[in-house]
């Protein structure tokens, strides 16, 4: 992963936060639950052992998945141009069709979760909006189809 990766600061403080949790609280306690599971003698047919094992496998491929996306994180610049869609801008739109409103923050894949409000910078609405300014209508074509929405306000 040699790719830049878009972080907003309070996502880049996230990352950080979760890997220290990792590597101070979660790495000894596997380490603990190994060395436990060890004692008891044959490791062959030691379940403990081997759950153990394989979660430590999980939590030292997620602290080496956070510390490669710091490495190469890009935070999104604060100060963005007034009234114009960038990086962390946050959106009001609506779809033209039906009327329904939707408010969004535009944010890299790394943070992205439609749920949460935070839509990617690659997927088609977030990318179509990009460089847009409020009363602009902009027609984005999505997995189910064409889609005109026309922006309300940039924030």
């Amino acid at each position: 992963m040699a790719e830049e990766v878009i972080l907003t600061k309070e996502g880049k403080e996230e990352l950080e936060k979760r890997l220290e949790y990792l590597k101070l609280t979660m790495r000894p306690e596997i380490v603990e639950r190994i060395k436990t599971a060890r004692e008891q003698g044959d490791l062959s047919e030691n379940a403990e052992y081997d759950a153990a094992k394989t979660e430590q496998g999980i939590i030292e491929g997620e602290i080496l998945e956070i510390e490669t996306k710091l490495k190469y994180a890009v935070i999104i610049d604060e100060a963005k141009k007034k009234g114009t869609v960038s990086l962390g801008s946050k959106v009001d739109f609506v779809e033209n069709e039906s009327g329904e409103k939707f408010s969004y923050e535009i944010v890299g894949t790394t943070e992205a979760d439609v749920e949460q409000g935070r839509i990617s910078n690659e997927s088609p609405i977030g990318n179509a909006l990009l460089g847009r300014k409020v009363g602009d209508v902009v027609k984005v074509t999505t997995p189910s189809g064409m889609m005109e929405i026309t922006i309300k306000k940039v924030y």
